[in-house]
């Protein structure tokens, strides 16, 4: 990362520790954020191709609570599973324990891609006491607003799994196109903010351990969303969607949330699919509101 964050002193005053665990016989790398004897414990489950880091700005804004933020399996620096296909169904599985070994009984928190995993998990039975999903895929990726671009994207993936193996990984992870991505993503016109998010991007968007993984996970992005579990989702979910979401448009967004037996959704104005790093403050905010968590005075 070459470009400071601008939430840097937030999280500066954050406490961090990094651990390990060992979960379907692969090792998880997860870092837990914040007191540890808090009265809220989050598990957090960051988007596709991304890592836990992408979570930190939202993070920075909740220092009241301790947060449990994991790498999904083959990214950033969890480990494979090994002998596995990494389908939605053993991402969901891989939740149920993880949480189960870490944090029982925590609410349970998803970004995008981590908002299918995370709904799918609790659809099939991780205990929690709340739901919350940050731009929550809320209808198919190919019929939302950018469809061309993702029927784009599933030719890219299947190029960089055919071709020979150091040349498709390259492919995948060649910056320009990561940065294309990046442009596609981002919706503020603060140019300080724009260079943070394309250097996080650069920084964390290709450390997926292989190109199998990579393909196993995106094909579960586009092939799921969160329709297929909310009706079987009865804790309170708190939905928090952005009106400019090129992956999710709003309409679906409110129609995803009348699925839900006890759904709260937050809609924020000029944000597309970054809001945890555009708006955290206002995603914070819909979050503790959410979780009636009071603010604690600075000293």
């Amino acid at each position: 990362m070459t470009v400071p964050s601008p939430y840097a002193e937030r999280l500066r005053r954050l406490p961090v520790r990094r651990h390990e665990v060992s979960v379907r016989g692969g090792t998880t790398a997860y870092w837990e954020y914040g007191p540890a004897d808090a009265a809220t414990t989050i598990v957090a489950v960051h988007g596709f191709r991304g890592e836990h880091h992408g979570l930190e700005p939202v993070l920075a804004f909740l220092p009241e609570a301790r947060v449990i933020a994991p790498d999904l399996p083959g990214f950033g620096e969890s480990a494979p599973l090994p002998d596995r296909t990494h389908d939605l169904g053993e991402y969901a599985a891989w939740l149920r324990e993880f949480a189960a070994s870490v944090a029982p009984g925590a609410v349970i928190l998803g970004h995008s891609f981590g908002s299918i995993v995370t709904a799918g998990a609790v659809a099939g039975g991780l205990p929690t006491p709340r739901l919350i999903l940050i731009n929550p895929i809320g209808a198919p990726a190919l019929e939302g607003p950018k469809g061309l671009m993702t029927r784009l994207a599933v030719l890219y993936y299947a190029l960089g799994a055919r071709l020979p193996e150091r040349v498709g990984t390259a492919l995948l992870r060649n910056r320009l196109i990561v940065r294309v991505m990046s442009i596609a993503m981002a919706k503020t016109r603060d140019a300080g903010l724009r260079r943070f998010i394309h250097d996080q991007h650069d920084t964390y968007f290709s450390r997926f351990s292989d190109r199998d993984v990579l393909r196993d996970a995106f094909v579960a992005s586009v092939s799921h969303d969160v329709r297929e579990f909310a009706r079987d989702i009865d804790v309170p979910t708190l939905l928090v969607a952005a009106e400019r979401d090129d992956i999710t448009p709003i309409e679906a967004e409110r129609s995803l949330a009348a699925l839900f037996a006890d759904a709260t959704l937050v809609e924020i104005a000029h944000v597309g699919h970054l809001i945890h790093y555009e708006t955290p403050a206002e995603a914070a905010g819909a979050i503790r509101r959410f979780l009636r968590i009071p603010v604690v005075p600075s000293p």
